[in-house]
């Protein structure tokens, strides 16, 4: 685990760097996850062929720090990674973001364009609304969520693997950007995806067709990979198939 201490923000973020040859893969993962375990596994695939990868914990997440002044956006995020690309003076990078990551990746390759090569995303936040997970935490009022629904999230999650990375969350932290997500931004992750001129790509999993936003990656012209016999969850659902399709959308012609 390596740190970076923002001073703006004056906190640490954190993330697990896996050695390699090739372009530098960085990952970022969606609401109440961590990198290591929606990634690690990812990272390392035959298909990917290998390469150095950065798994970043987003502020609020994982072993990264949780600044009680911070709003969580997904362009502030997107700022501390940014300065984490600076820190390393890393060019060329592989951007994979998942969920509210993908909208984060989106904010850091406008923000980055020199220093990012290819952006692929998988069933991203692209426009406000929010999804099966922010809605009802962002509906609760901050005090109250941090007070007992967080743990009473925690209690009900469907899946033992999310409660598990859930943990390692703070409270306060999946609230903001629970009500990012649902407030969306100004301008939405959408729109800057649109205006993006680097090369990039969209996954999707078979479970979660029909996908508005996969429709929409489709109308402005971006490749749109699906995943089989995976939801939303596509790194856990299908790790090969997952690799599989990022394997292909790192390849696509620029």
């Amino acid at each position: 685990m390596r740190e970076l201490f923002l001073t703006d923000r004056q906190a640490f973020l954190r993330w697990l760097d896996l050695p390699g040859e090739g372009p530098v893969r960085v990952f970022l993962h969606g609401l109440g996850c961590t990198a290591a375990s929606d990634f690690a596994h990812i990272a390392t695939r035959p298909a990917l062929g290998g390469g150095r990868a950065l798994l970043v914990d987003l502020l609020g997440h994982g072993l990264s720090d949780r600044p009680g002044d911070f709003d969580y956006r997904p362009e502030g995020q997107a700022a501390a990674v940014a300065a984490l690309l600076d820190h390393l003076d890393l060019n060329g990078v592989e951007l994979v973001g998942h969920s509210m990551g993908g909208a984060v990746a989106i904010h850091l390759a406008a923000a980055r364009p020199g220093r990012i090569a290819r952006l692929v995303v998988a069933e991203p936040s692209l426009y406000g609304g929010g999804g099966a997970f922010s809605r009802p935490v962002a509906r609760q009022p901050e005090e109250a969520f941090v007070r007992s629904g967080y743990a009473k999230l925690l209690a009900l999650a469907e899946r033992a693997d999310y409660a598990a990375r859930l943990r390692l969350a703070d409270a306060r932290a999946v609230h903001r950007c629970a009500v990012a997500l649902v407030e969306g931004g100004d301008p939405e992750p959408g729109d800057v995806l649109r205006e993006l001129t680097l090369p990039r790509a969209f996954l999707v999993g078979e479970k979660s067709l029909p996908d508005r936003g996969a429709e929409r990656a489709a109308a402005m012209g971006v490749p749109v990979l699906e995943v089989p016999a995976a939801g939303h969850n596509l790194m856990l659902d299908n790790p090969d198939g997952f690799a599989a399709a990022l394997a292909r959308a790192l390849a696509l012609p620029a």
